[in-house]
């Protein structure tokens, strides 16, 4: 089956099968080599690793449950499920989302069915990146958990209330992975440098190219890892044995920053990036965008506060701002980086360069205030649901004026509550195409409020 691969249980018999977890071979990927074996090597995921807590009961066999691991690339999902595979007592089966479907997912649960029935080795079934099952393939999975046919073990970067149904969720422990630490990722550095798993001593590693590796992990210590290996590798072919920055920079091809995305420069650079848009400073932006990008920040991250900028700083001065932030947002997600650094450039430049105007941040703020003030009255009779059974009789939307029965598409009538119908929180500047609704707005306020009987919309619109 295509995507599938299992793991027999050391007295089982057969050996795993090509593309299951083997034994790793000597040369594999520095990341792979140095994937724990224990527990006891295990870095990170503290909370979840105290004795009795469902990540531990899960690796050594302690309890049948079934767990979704939640978590960020190079966090050690993957880590964990090696741990399981190697457990004595279970048969071990692997499914790839990417590249299996429900017909794979039953084949598995009718083997796990007969191996249970015949009194064999329970089943633990994983998972890997199962947010890109189908809702199908997802609802293939519930009865054989819920009735313990087999242990799920599933893998997922993406946030498993929106990605997972309900019921498999309902059916499931699940256990968020938190991002490993700079420290975290600097003790699994040195330990492959001098592990005999590793690169065994064959080359030291300078502070500063040490300091550069674990910057551009971001908690991913498969990224460092495999920057390790590189920059070692260039090492030893120019027959040199210690790692410096130069090596180290240009085994990855990225320049060394000072940027820190946990301490004070994450927050100067993101607050330069943005003051520089509202500025209008447009190669000022992109230089900070392509500094965090360099330096490895989270494009989704850049990508969210486009999006809030495109509404405080711009918004209705050019209402097609937040649609390029949003279109780029959703672009990072889809598209990914590289690619993705395309996009987030012509969203920089489109907001540095549209008019400007924080009129909405004001309005709803000036709203807001209200609220919390304790001033809004009742909501009128008039704009009351007068679509359910008895609400005539309460005398909601009696009164009523549909506004595209007028002509000019809008009528006097009072919507606000008591006690506000004179605020004006929306205050439009004259920049960009906030400027039309700065001479549309008064006419609109005129008309609603019935000071203004005489003009009309439909005359406006033709001058």
């Amino acid at each position: 089956m295509d995507g599938l691969f299992e793991v027999q249980p050391p007295d089982g018999g057969d050996p795993a099968r090509p593309g299951g977890f083997d034994d790793v071979a000597a040369d594999a990927p520095l990341a792979v080599r140095m994937r724990p074996r224990t527990l006891d090597e295990l870095v990170g995921q503290q909370h979840l690793l105290a004795p009795g807590a469902p990540l531990r009961q899960l690796v050594v066999g302690a309890a049948p449950m079934s767990v979704i691991l939640y978590g960020p690339p190079g966090s050690g999902k993957t880590t964990i499920a090696h741990l399981v595979a190697g457990a004595s007592d279970r048969k071990f089966v692997a499914l790839s989302a990417l590249t299996s479907g429900v017909k794979d997912v039953r084949s598995v649960i009718d083997v796990a069915r007969r191996e249970r029935r015949r009194g064999g080795p329970q089943t633990v079934l994983f998972i890997d990146e199962v947010h890109r099952f189908s809702k199908t393939q997802q609802d293939s999975l519930l009865a054989a958990v819920e009735d313990r046919t087999v242990t799920l073990l599933a893998a997922t970067t993406e946030n498993p209330s929106f990605s997972v149904i309900t019921p498999l969720l309902s059916r499931c422990v699940l256990l968020k992975l938190e991002p490993l630490t700079d420290d975290d990722v600097r003790r699994l550095v040195r330990r492959a440098l001098t592990d005999p798993r590793g690169l065994d001593s064959q080359v030291t590693l300078a502070p500063e190219a040490e300091a550069h590796l674990v910057r551009l992990a971001l908690g991913d210590v498969r990224k460092a890892l495999t920057a390790l290996e590189a920059a070692a590798g260039t090492a030893l072919a120019q027959g040199v044995t210690e790692v410096d920055l130069t090596t180290a920079e240009r085994a990855v091809d990225v320049a060394a920053l000072r940027y820190d995305r946990d301490g004070d420069e994450h927050y100067d650079v993101i607050s330069a990036f943005i003051k520089s848009i509202r500025g209008s400073d447009v190669d000022a932006a992109l230089h900070y965008l392509a500094r965090m990008l360099v330096a490895g920040e989270d494009a989704r991250f850049i990508a969210r506060r486009l999006v809030v900028h495109a509404s405080e700083d711009v918004g209705m001065a050019d209402p097609t701002a937040l649609q390029t932030a949003t279109a780029a947002a959703h672009a990072v997600q889809f598209v990914g980086l590289p690619e993705a650094q395309i996009v987030l450039a012509q969203a920089v430049i489109h907001l540095a360069l549209a008019p400007k105007s924080n009129a909405v941040v004001v309005a709803i703020g000036a709203a807001m205030a209200d609220v919390r003030a304790g001033h809004g009255g009742a909501v009128p009779a008039h704009l009351r649901d007068s679509h359910y059974s008895g609400a005539s009789k309460l005398g909601h939307g009696k009164g009523y004026k549909y506004p595209h029965d007028d002509p000019r598409g809008v009528v006097p009538q009072r919507y606000a509550p008591e006690g506000l119908d004179d605020r004006e929180y929306y205050r439009p500047t004259g920049h960009g195409a906030e400027r039309a609704v700065a001479e549309r707005l008064p006419k609109l306020r005129r008309i609603v409020r019935g000071t203004d009987g005489v003009t009309s919309m439909v005359e406006e619109r033709h001058r």
